[in-house]
């Protein structure tokens, strides 16, 4: 490789402190919430993932871009995170299946990211003191400018973002010969969500995230289905009458992660923005149901109040995190609906908790 000299850059946070690093290559400045992701592999499906939108994303493995990139290999049709922080950037790539370097793939999506950051101590302050908005930039000699810009960024708590990532129109996934028809409601959805559907013989109809239920019910479906994404869940106040209707009327019905929340808001049970949420590939849930343990993908700021769910009179808690006991799974006990606040479709990440698809499948037989 030849040598590069590279622009100096920074990242200031919303209470003031300052990390320095080296840019990649594009110039300029981005704003987000900042927050870390522990997974050692994934991170094209991390970039990818809807439910990352609008934060800058700090990876803790110390080596990224290393095999490159692949076509295949993501979960949404473009980069959703606002910006890059890592430690130790591969300009090269070795795996012979990829298509090309991370470099490459972050300047098709034009993504700010900035290397030879000391992650370590960044991930440390973000754990102590919380997530927190940030801007990373190459100007870094206007950081008066950019701390008055950085006060401007609304919080993440409060914000309704599943509108930027939603698709505009339906579309369909699958083999519309398949034996059964889900109707999704696309919150943020992963397409790895639609494949683990459509591989257990599902045609699936995607819907925007402002569908009404009567919208949803036209495509005739067998099941009912809320996707992940990013955001705070509270403002999305028309997927939570979607979910009360199909709950009224004791439909099949699966969320996951924001959807998971959405059902909770759905049933009364309020949210509230983690300290600092769960990101990562490697998170301990413990199945109140079969007593065993999974290792599980997770992604997600907010979390359902504990409290609330275990004394709600319809509501059951099925799994549970084992770092910090949050509801990591719940379901409805006179109502065919259950819902999981990590991601069995994994990608990137363990396969321990792809059972609760055909859960799904089944509790659409049943129904």
């Amino acid at each position: 490789m030849i040598y590069q000299k590279r622009k100096k850059a920074l990242i200031l946070l919303a209470d003031g402190t300052i990390f320095h690093g080296k840019s990649i290559g594009k110039e300029g400045t981005a704003f987000g919430e900042v927050c870390f992701n522990t997974g050692t592999t994934g991170y094209q499906e991390i970039f990818t993932d809807p439910s990352y939108y609008g934060q800058l994303m700090v990876t803790t493995n110390a080596h990224i871009g290393n095999y490159g990139t692949k076509s295949d290999e993501v979960e949404s049709d473009s980069i959703k995170i606002s910006g890059l922080i890592c430690k130790n950037f591969s300009f090269e790539y070795s795996r012979p299946a990829g298509d090309k370097s991370l470099e490459e793939f972050l300047n098709d999506n034009n993504l700010l990211a900035i290397s030879d950051v000391d992650t370590r101590a960044l991930v440390s302050h973000i754990r102590d003191h919380g997530a927190m908005n940030a801007v990373i930039s190459t100007e870094v000699d206007n950081v008066d400018e950019l701390k008055k810009q950085l006060a401007e960024v609304p919080s993440m708590e409060g914000l309704e973002l599943a509108s930027q990532v939603s698709t505009k129109e339906p579309y369909y996934y699958g083999d519309e010969n398949a034996t059964y028809k889900i109707a999704a409601l696309d919150i943020g959805i992963k397409k790895n969500i639609l494949r683990n559907l459509a591989k257990r013989d599902a045609y699936i109809k995607v819907f925007p995230y402002n569908s009404k239920f009567e919208d949803l019910e036209a495509f005739q479906p067998d099941g009912y289905f809320l996707s992940n994404g990013p955001g705070d869940p509270e403002p999305l106040v028309e997927a939570q009458a979607v979910a009360k209707e199909i709950i009224k009327r004791d439909l099949p019905l699966f969320g996951i992660c924001l959807g998971h929340q959405v059902i909770a808001l759905a049933n009364g049970i309020s949210t509230y923005k983690m300290h600092n949420g769960h990101r990562g590939i490697n998170h301990p849930v413990k199945s109140l149901v079969t007593t065993k343990g999974e290792i599980t993908s997770q992604n997600h700021g907010f979390a359902i109040n504990r409290e609330e769910t275990e004394n709600h009179p319809d509501v059951e808690i099925t799994h549970v995190h084992l770092n910090d006991h949050t509801v990591a799974g719940m379901k409805m006990k006179n109502k065919n609906c259950f819902s999981v606040q990590y991601h069995p479709e994994a990608s990137p990440g363990p396969n321990d908790s792809t059972y609760l698809f055909d859960e799904f499948i089944q509790n659409i037989k049943n129904n």
